[in-house]
């Protein structure tokens, strides 16, 4: 079977495992003796989430070149657009008068909500509205939670041209330095503006399914599964076509040798904004996605520590591959909560709490020293080019056949050597 196949059989035998695993939830009633846990699917979801993280960190990093540290300040970004709007927007069928009022069509407008001041249990000015201005029977519609998710999308994306627009010039050292200034600043002053993202107590965000959806309750983890699985896969998919596209083999060049890239003719300033635009899009997709998921999101998810993990999910699985990198995240994320069980080894307790970041760190370690393409590539690589030998073997024997079947005499090299000794002792007779 050629690697094409492989991967084609190897994917499709792997999305229809992911897309069965939900019917061994316990809220189903589980497969036979296979029952899995709320607990699991919660973990599944996580997993997904980091993948799609640690994979379009893959294409900037491992296809591009361009080492960031703001991909999570890009997921923050998602998520926080998302909260807001679902805070500060509303749509009535009248102007509350109390509120920031936009006319919309027909009789509908849109209401921004006024900022409360800090330390304080005020109404906000739509609930004044109600009592004081707002007619009788006048509706009130939240935003849809995916038109917000969808706003989030836009937000990573504008910021994602800006940043990338900003480190055109800049490389290795320098980008990674103002990839962090950029995340740290964003952290600040999401801190610091309490009266509108409540600072470091978290902006609390919808449900993604807030009246649940047929069949499952509000509170079931199977429809967020496969909302974060279908992004998951549309990830893959795009950045898949992409990394095999005259893209791909352009941002691969400008990894490789940037004015080398230059000469032959590839726009680096174009290549270098693409790239930076799409993986913060895609950060910022999943973000907002799992900002909704857990209800919740905080400026500690923009400490170093974090990306620091996305990171390191990259590097194990694999850098220069999404495949190895999505499927790195996914693996890690289930054995980091694995090891949260302490151990006892007679009077020695080991509280695994702790020292399983300890552990994780000494795997990184060892993968950067030993095996620096990741411990998931070299085996996907091993697969991929298994039966490259033996073809080589075989087509190399075929030659030694009919080399030996061939006829005895002068061979194609001997004869033009004849030909060439003939045409020149004429030349030389005709010369005399």
């Amino acid at each position: 079977m050629n690697p094409t196949a492989l991967y084609r059989v190897t994917a499709t035998v792997a999305l229809i495992i992911l897309f069965l695993i939900p019917l061994a939830s316990s809220e189903l009633g589980g497969l036979g003796p296979l029952v899995l846990s709320s607990y699991f699917m919660h973990l599944a979801i996580t997993a997904f989430f980091y993948a799609i993280l640690a994979s379009s960190w893959s294409l900037l990093a491992g296809y591009a070149g361009q080492f960031s540290f703001g991909h999570m300040a890009f997921m923050a970004i998602g998520g926080y657009t998302s909260g807001l709007i679902g805070k500060f927007i509303r749509f009535t069928t009248a102007p509350s008068e109390l509120c920031t009022d936009l006319p919309l069509f027909g009789n509908w407008w849109l209401v921004i909500l006024n900022i409360r001041r800090v330390g304080t249990i005020d109404e906000s000015c739509l609930d004044m509205a109600k009592a004081e201005t707002l007619p009788a029977g006048t509706l009130i519609v939240f935003p849809p939670v995916w038109a917000s998710i969808a706003m989030g999308l836009v937000m990573g994306a504008v910021f994602g041209l800006l940043v990338g627009w900003l480190v055109l010039r800049l490389r290795s050292t320098y980008l990674a330095l103002f990839t962090i200034g950029f995340s740290e600043i964003l952290r600040a002053a999401i801190s610091a503006e309490i009266p509108i993202t409540e600072g470091q107590s978290g902006l609390e965000l919808v449900p993604l399914f807030p009246g649940g959806i047929a069949g499952f309750g509000s509170t079931s983890k199977i429809p967020t599964y496969y909302a974060m699985l279908l992004l998951f896969i549309f990830a893959m998919a795009l950045m898949t076509w992409l990394a095999g596209s005259r893209f791909g083999l352009f941002i691969r060049a400008i990894r490789e040798d940037e004015e080398a890239a230059a000469a032959l003719g590839v726009n680096i300033v174009r290549y270098k904004v693409l790239v930076f635009v799409i993986t913060s899009t895609l950060a910022a997709a999943a973000g907002a996605l799992q900002g909704h998921y857990i209800g919740i999101i905080t400026p500690n998810t923009l400490i170093i520590l974090q990306m620091s993990l996305v990171i390191a999910m990259a590097v194990i699985g694999g850098l220069e591959n999404i495949y190895t990198a999505s499927v790195g995240a996914i693996i890690i994320t289930f054995v980091l909560e694995l090891l949260r069980t302490s151990v006892s080894i007679g009077p020695i307790h080991i509280d695994m709490t702790l020292w399983r970041l300890v552990f994780f760190g000494i795997l990184l370690m060892l993968t950067l020293r030993f095996q620096r393409n990741g411990l998931l590539f070299p085996i996907l690589e091993r697969i991929s080019r298994g039966g490259v030998a033996a073809e080589t073997v075989s087509i190399r024997a075929q030659e030694d056949e009919e080399l030996d079947e061939a006829p005895d005499g002068m061979s194609e090299d001997e004869e033009v050597g004849e030909e060439l000794e003939k045409r020149a002792s004429g030349t030389d007779t005709s010369a005399s």
